[in-house]
């Protein structure tokens, strides 16, 4: 686009003149997806981030602070311990976590607080008994 606004004319139907122009050259036939919904618009209810949840998507970024990323491994790992087919598991994932969560207790953290403590590997395998004989 080299051509300049004439004085005088509004810079909205300047715009939409250039695309007339340009669709009835045919400038826009070719473009990928033409003639097909946005994905974005077509498999989700609207939401004025979609853009920014996709980019962060492709590019494998975590949307969550560190903290609250170990909050929810925590969480999981307890999930996946009650599960463990033996104590012996059991006691290795609770000690993997309490190394974690120590290790972010023991800095400062670069989000928002942990606001966790160390599990009581004892009691877990206690109630990991109780719930496998029940």
């Amino acid at each position: 686009m080299t051509e300049r606004k004439p004085p005088g004319m509004g810079f909205e139907s300047f715009v939409e003149r250039q695309i007339r122009a340009a669709e009835a050259r045919g400038e826009f036939d070719d473009l990928p997806g033409a003639g097909r919904p946005s994905r974005a618009v077509a498999d989700t209810a609207y939401d004025e981030m979609w853009w920014i949840r996709q980019k962060l998507a492709r590019e494998g970024v975590s949307v969550l602070p560190p903290t609250l990323a170990l909050r929810k491994e925590a969480e999981d790992t307890l999930a996946a311990a009650y599960a463990a087919p033996t104590e012996a598991v059991v006691r290795r994932l609770i000690d993997g976590v309490n190394v974690r969560i120590r290790e972010v207790m023991f800095k400062p953290p670069p989000g928002p607080p942990l606001g966790l403590k160390p599990y009581d590997t004892d009691a877990v395998v206690a109630e990991w008994r109780a719930r496998r004989t029940g």
